[in-house]
């Protein structure tokens, strides 16, 4: 794993030092010292999970087959196009969420100098996915289904981060509005489908396989995204911020956050008002309160609950599964998310 890790950035390096290149553009020296540090900031600074899950994916689905160089390249390349995807998402989201710190460091719009300008290196990223999937995938049968595949899940993704922003401005004026329903419908679309779906899907297109053919596979990795983010949501309230790289902001974004839905689920009226008085301020008192009222309604156990049963059922679903080599890309994806920390 550490020697597929280290191929794995060396291909970053290639990829980097193509694009700073990039005939489509005359640089200068200032923009290409610009975009080599905005790249070098915002695309490997992660855990890198979706990307080398590519790798993971593709090697299981060729059965443990000794993969060429020239595969293991190419899995490198599409695990770093979905990172460039998820760079530009975190550069735009945390603009939108007025976060201030991301993988345990300054949001790039708050350094020095930046600013907005990383609304265009936002656009940059995103641009960047093209110019290496036309570059290293043009002569491949399965390109145009890459292609289509890369704008569909962007496409997903901002209808996600739509509602969860329009769900949260809804939100700020009634509580009542968000539901378990909603929770989902946010997660899936803005998580599910880049982060667990779209690793999987390249795989199976470098692999020939035919999307169409594979619906189940993708429903069960959908529903893990969908645990995925309620273990986020746990984390932002209940998790180290050491450990996970950045403060939790949910309580005070007034974020429909799976937390305040079972909530709301489980208060009197009494803690209802103590929830809508508190909820959604950037205080630290009421912040305090609402965490408390978390406590008191053992939140911490009805996740763990939840936790429980999600496993099992996504267990069960995976073993009926018709394909041992699927089977064996989707257990793959829930040993890695199954009682995480960060």
């Amino acid at each position: 794993m550490s020697n597929l890790k280290s191929k794995f950035f060396e291909v970053y390096d290639v990829l980097k030092a193509e694009l700073l290149n990039d005939p489509a553009f005359d640089f200068t020296d200032d923009s290409r010292q610009w975009v080599e540090r905005m790249l070098d900031y915002n695309v490997p600074g992660g855990k890198c999970n979706r990307g080398l899950s590519v790798i993971d994916s593709y090697r299981l689905l060729k059965e443990e087959k000794e993969l060429s160089e020239d595969e293991i390249f190419l899995a490198c390349v599409i695990g770093w196009c979905i990172e460039w995807l998820q760079a530009y998402f975190l550069v735009l989201d945390d603009i939108m969420d007025n976060s201030h710190t991301r993988r345990g460091q300054p949001c790039w719009f708050r350094q020095p100098k930046v600013g907005m300008i990383a609304v265009n290196d936002g656009i940059l990223l995103r641009n960047h996915i093209g110019r290496i999937l036309k570059k290293h995938f043009r002569d491949k049968p399965y390109y145009a289904d890459l292609l289509d595949l890369f704008n569909e899940v962007e496409c997903q993704t901002a209808c996600g981060q739509m509602i969860d922003l329009i769900t949260t401005h809804l939100g700020q004026n009634d509580l009542s509005k968000y539901s378990l329903d909603d929770h989902r419908r946010i997660v899936v679309y803005k998580t599910a489908f880049y982060s667990f779906y779209l690793p999987v899907a390249c795989a199976l297109l470098m692999a020939g396989e035919n999307l169409d053919d594979h619906s189940n596979a993708k429903n069960i990795l959908l529903e893990m995204g969908n645990y995925f983010q309620v273990q986020d949501d746990y984390l932002d309230c209940f998790g180290d911020p050491e450990v996970i790289g950045k403060i939790g902001t949910d309580i005070e974004d007034y974020k429909c956050s799976w937390l305040v839905v079972k909530a709301m689920e489980l208060c009197n009226k009494e803690q209802m008002k103590l929830l809508n008085e508190n909820y959604g301020k950037d205080d630290p008192s009421c912040v305090a309160k609402v965490k408390d009222l978390y406590n008191t309604l053992k939140l911490q156990d009805v996740y763990l609950e939840y936790e429980r049963k999600s496993y099992e059922k996504l267990n069960e679903e995976i073993e009926a599964h018709p394909s041992r080599a699927v089977q064996a890309v989707l257990k793959s994806f829930l040993a890695k998310i199954y009682k995480r920390l960060k």
